[in-house]
């Protein structure tokens, strides 16, 4: 090979593994985040329910193959063309 021939060879596994790097570094910013954890306080409050929990409707098993007022086959009423002007 010639002087260059070399040098050219080594360059795409160097480039490789340079655009690896930035691209993990870039997407990773591990240097920019941080830890939640330590960082971030959190009080806990006791859970509480809504003040009118009424029991509206029970469904038991799935006999039912679809939902009471579907629009699946009515596409021209879930979809409106937007007129220009």
């Amino acid at each position: 090979m010639s002087d260059g021939g070399l040098e050219l060879l080594l360059l795409g596994p160097a480039g490789a593994t340079g655009l690896y790097w930035y691209l993990y570094r870039y997407y990773r910013n591990t240097d920019k985040s941080h830890a939640f954890e330590r960082e971030t306080r959190v009080d806990a409050k006791p859970v509480t329910g809504a003040d009118n929990d009424d029991k509206v409707d029970e469904v038991k098993g799935t006999r039912e193959t679809r939902i009471d007022g579907d629009n699946v086959r009515e596409y021209r009423h879930r979809v409106t063309r937007i007129r220009d002007g």
